[in-house]
């Protein structure tokens, strides 16, 4: 069985932006907000953090900057996946240099490889580094989804040990599950799906929802493993309008814009990303509000 990189609740943490670039001062706020109420990881330039649109040197100071900061409370996960095998291998390298945990690693989008062109892609980052990485299955955003026998090629490789699995198809994660075993842990990707996919054997989330109320996300982990299944199940439906309010548009418009409710200075979305329009945003207040966060 392969270790670990973390159980529980993992937060794909938003980036802050200023005139400037990356705000750091908030960005460290931000951490250290989720960290001090339970967060069990750090997800730092992944979608959530607006990584398309952000510069090669943002991407890279954002992640020696999030490593530097946490200093080890918990593992820091950083987002290095590319459409471009060579970029992605070597922003991979960069984040293990400067002492990233883990990567995670997006399917190729736009291209929009065969399964052989996968395994490839992987392997060929796996190969240049020395630290786990977590594949990212996202196909409604890449145009390509891993199939369940790709899964089970590359979790034969000792650097590839687990899936962000975002497909949405509990079917596929529970043939995951039964094909590769203790080989490939499986991490939800969906705010909405988290008990479910632990009762099929998964070890935790990573988070959109951990941004605004990281205790309850982890404590939905927690009480899980702790066999307080019905408390768990009863946490995850009490807190769905949030969830589902968080993706009224598109990912991660709507919990910037929660965050900025919250006091959170967290700047502009970057274009071609916008802020949705005032009905949309009176629907999430309103289960902001109900939750006790505003």
């Amino acid at each position: 069985m392969k270790e670990l990189i973390f159980k529980g609740a993992g937060v794909a943490i938003v980036t802050p932006f200023n005139e400037d670039g990356i705000d750091f001062k908030e960005l460290a706020r931000l951490i250290d907000f989720n960290i001090d109420y339970g967060t069990d990881a750090i997800v730092i330039t992944g979608t959530t953090g607006e990584s398309a649109t952000m510069s090669d040197q943002e991407h890279k100071e954002a992640i020696k900057f999030t490593v530097e900061h946490v200093n080890k409370r918990v593992p820091v996960i950083a987002g290095t996946g590319s459409n471009d095998t060579v970029y992605a291998v070597q922003l991979s390298e960069y984040a293990q240099s400067v002492g990233a945990d883990a990567l995670l690693v997006v399917t190729p989008y736009y291209n929009k490889c065969s399964q052989r062109g996968l395994i490839t892609h992987f392997r060929a980052i796996a190969d240049k580094v020395n630290i786990p990485i977590i594949l990212y299955n996202v196909p409604s955003r890449t145009g390509v989804c891993i199939a369940v026998d790709s899964f089970v090629e590359l979790a034969k490789h000792p650097n590839i040990v687990a899936v962000k699995e975002a497909s949405g198809d509990l079917s596929a994660v529970a043939k995951i599950r039964a094909a590769c075993g203790d080989d490939l842990a499986i991490y939800s990707g969906n705010d909405d799906q988290i008990v479910p996919i632990l009762s099929l054997g998964g070890a935790g989330v990573i988070s959109v929802l951990s941004n605004v109320m990281p205790q309850e996300t982890h404590d939905i982990c927690q009480l899980y493993f702790d066999g307080k299944v019905k408390e768990s199940s009863d946490l995850q439906i009490k807190l769905l309008d949030l969830i589902n309010n968080l993706f009224i548009d598109v990912n991660p418009i709507p919990v910037k814009m929660a965050l900025r409710e919250m006091g959170f200075k967290v700047g502009e979305l970057r274009l071609p990303l916008t802020d949705m329009e005032d009905s949309k945003l009176a629907k999430l207040k309103a289960s902001m509000k109900s939750h006790g966060i505003l």
